[in-house]
């Protein structure tokens, strides 16, 4: 192996013996000076694909991070792998800015990490211009895109590197792209000429699960103590009020919770993130303010609350967990309530008629996901472009098959109760209606005379909520913005006439069930994985309390001298030697000159007292 090519730099650096999907050939193409597109999903190893070309190039690596807290941890990740990286952002002063300036100019640095916003101004690329640039790296690239989920206008100025910097390589990263945004990054970035290298989306050690909401609080309580205890995780609401009520109440529960979102001091939110990134078992209730730049790997599961927009967003959310590659859980609970207030943001936003036709488009293959009886892996794969054969036998209509009922007949009931009490009411009264229950607000409108008053009492009200959930999702009903009440629309004729079959499904109940055969122990998926034994549990809790300590020394996140993927290999091999160590996942030669003798120690030890 040459001591200089990527596959060393990967080995001796970073730890690792193998690249993964198309890394390699991203690494080379840079290395030759290609521009390149890459679609690579979190934890997939995006950041390996222009850190190791800007460890090996002539210059610096300029990578343009659109969060101090992503651009911080990555810094001190590659220092601790004894790469030379700093990053220019307002954390610094002045003199330690112009200290980083310095030994850019000098070419003392491989990798610089440079907020959008500070890269696109003159001083800047005065700087820039001063400097050998090995590559400029455009990271969460998506950002650049309109139709995107996390649109930044600043990133619209980054196709000036192109114009200044001709024949400097770029590559443009993201997790999350359907075609729509990868064609608009490709104008926006100026990277229509670049090459493309879209990895597979699948992330298969993360646990897809939907359920219908019914007492919520209840479902996610029931979640975590049979699946998480002691785990650390996200769980995401659409509202402030809801995040702050849901946090307070975990915190009542036991849990070490805390909040976050846009509304909350600038200070609180930093203490918050600093804590969730130093601390183990900490959960943070979150809006989607939280997330982008968080690079713990070791998040064991995501839980929503609530709808997310669309599956760009679930997508990204839920690959926040397992980063690491270890068992992860994606956890959800919605309702049709969820459904019907996103719709109505859609159309109370203030895009234009395309924008809003597209957002409702993607709610729907939202709305979809959930609904759908067949493997979700392979949905969700499909809506990225990528065909997966096989079911993935991890995830919950995998694990426990969805039953289905024919149901045309109530479909028509339902939708004939829509056109008769006039498109205009919610489910609630719907319901009543079909039901023959003279409420106030039945009586008041005179529904108790409709001809479909009273014709629907061969199901529960639980059962109707499904239906009319359901009906929304396969697109036979639309929510009105104003009102939110219930309406016709093209797909209900076919229905009504009894041209379409109607099939729904059945709903399950719902809490704390395990998916997994055997009977579930109060631990996470993780610790039964790994932990086959007290004797290896015992070393697993030594191992993490060494990485606790040694991260306090150096004030740094614990994930940064060790993740859990590490410590699990660590357990695997028992190493006794320096070469036994580098064999370790994660291991290089400066984390083993760094923690190799006391690493070799806890096991000695523990080898002594167990075997």
């Amino acid at each position: 192996m040459h001591p200089k090519s990527p596959k060393s730099v990967l080995k001796n650096t970073f730890g690792y013996d193998a690249f993964r999907g198309p890394q390699q050939k991203i690494i080379e193409h840079l290395l030759h000076g290609g521009d390149a597109l890459v679609l690579i999903p979190t934890g997939g190893g995006k950041s390996l694909c222009y850190q190791i070309p800007g460890i090996l190039k002539p210059g610096v690596a300029v990578v343009v991070s659109p969060l101090i807290a992503l651009m911080q941890d990555q810094v001190e990740a590659l220092r601790q792998n004894g790469v030379k990286a700093g990053f220019l952002n307002s954390t610094l002063s002045f003199d330690e800015a112009l200290q980083i300036e310095r030994e850019m100019a000098q070419g003392a640095l491989d990798l610089l990490y440079v907020a959008p916003e500070r890269l696109v101004t003159p001083r800047f690329l005065e700087l820039l211009t001063q400097c050998t640039i090995a590559l400029f790296a455009i990271d969460e690239a998506h950002c650049v895109s309109q139709w995107g989920h996390d649109f930044r206008p600043e990133y619209m100025q980054l196709a000036l590197l192109a114009k200044n910097f001709p024949g400097v390589p770029r590559i443009a990263l993201t997790a999350t792209a359907d075609p729509i945004v990868r064609d608009e990054m490709m104008e926006n970035l100026h990277l229509t000429q670049a090459r493309q290298f879209i990895s597979s989306f699948d992330r298969p050690n993360i646990r897809y699960r939907v359920v219908v909401k019914n007492n919520p609080k209840k479902q996610l309580l029931d979640f975590l103590k049979s699946e998480h205890d002691g785990d650390s995780g996200i769980i995401y609401c659409l509202s402030r009020k809801k995040v702050e009520a849901t946090a307070s109440w975990l915190k009542e529960m036991g849990y070490n919770a805390l909040a976050y979102h846009a509304g909350l001091p600038k200070e609180q939110r930093a203490e918050n993130q600093r804590r969730f990134i130093t601390e183990e078992q900490v959960i943070v209730v979150a809006t989607i303010a939280f997330g982008m730049g968080i690079d713990k790997p070791d998040v064991r599961f995501v839980a929503h609350l609530d709808l997310p927009k669309n599956l760009e967003s679930y997508y990204q959310e839920t690959g926040r967990a397992g980063r690491d590659g270890l068992p992860a859980n994606a956890w959800m609970a919605y309702s049709l309530g969820d459904a019907v207030f996103l719709r109505q943001m859609i159309d109370g936003s203030e895009g234009n008629e395309e924008y809003k036709r597209i957002q409702h488009q993607k709610l729907s293959a939202m709305l979809g996901f959930c609904e759908i009886t067949s493997c979700r892996r392979q949905s969700l794969l499909a809506y990225f472009g990528e065909e997966a054969k096989d079911p993935c036998k991890n995830c919950d209509t995998c694990l426990s098959p969805v039953e289905t009922w024919e149901g045309t007949t109530q479909a028509q009931k339902a939708l004939s109760c829509v056109y008769r009490t006039g498109q205009g009411y919610g489910a609630g009264h719907l319901i009543d209606v079909l039901l023959g229950r003279v409420t106030d607000k039945v009586e008041l409108y005179g529904h108790d005379g409709v001809s479909t008053f009273g014709i629907g009492k061969e199901l529960k009200e639980k059962e109707w909520r499904s239906v009319f959930r359901q009906l929304v999702a396969m697109g036979a009903l639309s929510v009105n913005a104003q009102t939110s009440g219930l309406m016709l629309n093209g797909t209900s004729l076919p229905i009504l006439r009894g041209k379409k079959e109607i099939h729904f499904r059945v709903d399950a109940i719902t809490g704390g069930r395990s998916y997994t055969s055997g009977t579930r122990k109060k631990a996470s998926r993780l610790m039964e994985e790994v932990c086959t034994s007290p004797g290896t549990r015992a070393l697993w809790d030594k191992l993490k309390a060494f990485r606790m300590e040694t991260a306090k020394e150096l004030s740094i996140p614990p994930y940064l001298v060790f993740n859990d993927a590490t410590l699990a290999d660590l357990i695997e091999k028992m190493p006794t030697d320096d070469l036994e160590m580098l064999s370790v996942s994660g291991i290089g030669q400066q984390k083993l000159s760094s923690y190799g003798d006391e690493i070799m120690a806890i096991i000695d030890e523990h080898l002594k007292e167990y075997i």
